[in-house]
């Protein structure tokens, strides 16, 4: 362990009050035992705190209490003049940070704009099992003048602004927030592992064991060890207000899971196709999530700076949009492909810590966004930006994960291109019912029934979760035969999730 800080550190940055060094010391030596942040990191944002008390006293981190105290005794006139050894630490950490230079845009007028009278025709999979609000959003959305084409994919529900299931192309310099969706860059990830599937009944207690060591679930939970963190050497950290503030928040999280139905599990997965692995059983682990409180967070921001830059009708408002020859257009732009690679990190520090934990590299790792917005063409050859929130790209052999409920396989598939869907396949087998209505109908006994017949433990999870709340993935999959082929077939068996009623869109 890295050594603790001393009353000697504290009085080279130029704290001299006694009752004031025994708070740094109790603080900052918490961060190093516990393996938040390295010693020499702790001493920067201890000279960093006392250049700014203001600033940390007023943001929600881990020395907010510390810019408390010291923005007290500064008001009352005690002031905690730096050392030079303190402002030598934040020059160092100056000239460490890369620069990330936005390019020079004109900010978004706003202006107002109406609907079309007709939606543009756009194809649906499995409509008879979409529910007519999610038909309702997704006609609305194909009445906004910017809108080029669409698809609603069979495990369609409805959602804010564009259904969760929907996919929305609009003009090339255009994005739309909550056609991103909440939690940008939600995403599956599954690493097959040279094991037995047989594994799961023979050592179930050892796989138990590494998802609670290695696995956080929460609105506000954090992950002390890093396996990799490099992500945040990234000069776009430092490219916008709204990013720099967030990025303490996301660097606590990287390596942790949401609520709702983000889940990191354990199953048995049979390779249907030598064109993925050679044909048989093997032990995967499957993990569902996106980027946690920082893509949370941006999507809020930017969400709202589009409503107000962006006036829509009333029933087209949250699918107000940025342009991306905008500052502000951008801005979103960088933050949600950040965010992207955020998740992805996040389920590379999940998959990476277990592999390591048991020794193992995955033989091969399939992982695809879900909630997300890029730059693609059209079969015209037209381009534009297409929004899948909750939607999996199924471009011309693309794979992708398309999981079932806890009780029901889902499968990794291979995209066969098909420009109807706009190259997308369904993301799920799609709530059968909202969670309101599943805490209000379903009852925890025939919960546990499932599980026990599907041969299921689970850790977590809620009512909300339950199987009977999803509709079924093989009639959803049999709606969409001619977007996806079916390379394996993912059954879980071990699954964590969690705890508690927690809210989530998707």
């Amino acid at each position: 362990m890295e050594t603790l800080l001393t009353q000697a550190d504290l009085q080279a940055l130029g704290i001299t009050q006694e009752e004031l060094q025994k708070q740094f010391l109790r603080v900052g030596n918490g961060l190093i035992s516990n393996g938040v942040y390295s010693r020499d990191k702790v001493l920067t944002l201890l000279a960093q705190l006392l250049e700014n008390p203001k600033k940390f006293a007023f943001s929600r981190n881990k020395l907010t209490n510390l810019g408390v105290a010291v923005k007290k005794l500064v008001d009352a006139g005690t002031a905690i003049p730096l050392t030079e050894y303190a402002q030598g630490l934040i020059t160092a950490e100056a000239a460490r940070t890369p620069v990330y230079e936005l390019p020079a845009l004109p900010g978004q007028t706003t202006r107002e704009f109406i609907l079309r009278d007709e939606p543009l025709p756009y194809h649906i999979y499995g409509a008879s099992q979409i529910e007519q609000g999610a038909l309702n959003q997704m006609q609305t959305a194909m009445q906004l003048p910017i809108a080029q084409a669409g698809a609603l994919m069979p495990d369609a529900h409805q959602g804010y602004g564009l259904p969760i299931g929907g996919v929305l192309a609009t003009t090339a310099n255009t994005v739309i927030p909550y056609a991103v969706g909440v939690d940008i860059a939600c995403r599956m990830c599954l690493s097959v592992l040279d094991l037995p599937a047989s594994m799961i009944q023979n050592q179930p207690k050892v796989l138990k064991t590494l998802l609670g060591d290695h696995t956080h679930f929460g609105m506000g939970s954090e992950s002390r060890k890093k396996f990799d963190d490099t992500l945040f050497e990234r000069p776009e950290w430092n490219a916008t207000k709204p990013i720099r503030e967030l990025r303490d928040k996301a660097y606590r999280q990287l390596g942790t899971s949401g609520t709702g139905n983000h889940f990191v599990e354990w199953g048995e997965l049979e390779v249907l196709s030598d064109d993925l692995l050679p044909a048989g059983w093997y032990l995967a682990l499957l993990s569902h999530s996106g980027s946690r409180g920082f893509g949370g967070n941006i999507a809020n921001y930017y969400s709202k700076l589009a409503m107000q830059k962006t006036k829509l009708p009333k029933e087209a408002q949250h699918l107000a949009w940025l342009d991306l020859d905008s500052e502000e257009g951008q801005e979103y732009w960088i933050a949600m492909n950040l965010a992207g690679d955020y998740a992805s990190a996040n389920h590379h520090e999940i998959h990476n810590k277990i592999a390591k934990a048991l020794n193992q590299s995955p033989l091969v790792m399939v992982e695809n966004h879900h909630n997300f917005a890029w730059k693609e063409k059209l079969a015209n050859g037209r381009e534009v930006i297409v929004h899948r929130k909750g939607a999996t790209p199924a471009g011309l052999n693309d794979l992708g994960i398309i999981p079932g409920s806890m009780t029901q396989p889902g499968y990794v598939v291979r995209g066969k291109g098909f420009p109807e869907s706009l190259n997308s396949a369904s993301h799920g087998a799609g709530r059968l019912m909202s969670r309101t209505k599943a805490f209000q109908t379903i009852q925890k006994k025939d919960v546990q029934k499932a599980l026990e017949m599907a041969g299921v433990t689970l850790l977590g999870g809620d009512l909300d979760e339950a199987p009977m709340a999803y509709k079924n993935l093989e009639q959803v999959m049999a709606a969409q035969s001619e977007l996806v082929e079916v390379l394996a077939k993912f059954s879980p068996k071990i699954v964590r999730m969690a705890d508690g009623r927690e809210k989530a869109e998707d």
